[in-house]
Formats: structure tokens, sequence, C-alpha cells
């Protein structure tokens, strides 16, 4: 869990940056989908070769990776909805909107460790 909480940590940051690169062009609501789908795709860098690297799916990695970013889609609609929700009803947020990634990313947490642990990451190496 804890390897889990630092790969979370690496996609906080990569989904906070990428929200303030293209929220002016795109809004804060496309940008947060643009943003999701690039710390997804972080997150699951480093949860195959570090946090689960003991664990595998069995499937190529190209059919892994759309399996991990429907799996995680669960925890991302949590993460979305308290995000999109906290930008809609507090001018801090909407000012601030990492405060919004930051909910959003705890609120979807739980929901995408177990579903990778799982779901996904289920075989043991050896």
């Amino acid at each position: 869990m804890f390897l889990f909480g630092l790969a979370g940590g690496v996609g906080f940051l990569v989904d906070a940056g990428v929200l303030y690169l293209v929220k002016g062009v795109l809004g804060l609501y496309a940008a947060r989908i643009v943003s999701f789908l690039a710390a997804a795709f972080t997150t699951w860098l480093v949860n195959r070769n570090l946090a689960f690297q003991a664990r595998k799916s069995g499937v190529p990695l190209h059919k892994e990776f759309s399996a991990y970013v429907v799996l995680m889609t669960s925890g991302g609609l949590v993460n979305y909805i308290l995000y999109a929700w906290l930008v809609t009803v507090s001018a801090l947020v909407a000012q601030h909107p990492v405060i919004g990634v930051a909910v959003g990313s705890l609120g979807g947490m739980l929901v995408n460790f177990a579903t990778a642990r799982f779901l996904l990451f289920k075989r043991h190496d050896g």
C-alpha cells in the first residue's frame, strides 16, 4: 500500500502539473480529463514496476495498460466527481484547482488500489 501511495503521489504531481499547463486552453473540466489520463499512464508505469513488481497481469503491455485505465476509471470517476463538485461550489478551489485534485485523488485512491491489486496485478511471479 505504501508503494501504491507513492505512485499515487507521483501521479498527483503529474495530474496537477498537466492540469495547470492546459487549463487555460481547455478550461477546468476538460483539462482535468487530460490530466487524469496523463496521471493514469504515469501511475501505471510506477505501479507495474514498483508497487506490484512481484505480481503480474499475465497479458501483453498494451492490454495491461488498457485494462489499467478501465479499472482506474472507477476511482477516476470518484476523483473527478469530487473535483468537479468542489470547483463548482468553491471559489477558492476554482482559483486553486490543485485543492480539488488533491481531494479527488484521495477519494479515488482506495478504489484504485483495490481494483489494481485484486483485479489486474493478481498473479504472483515465480
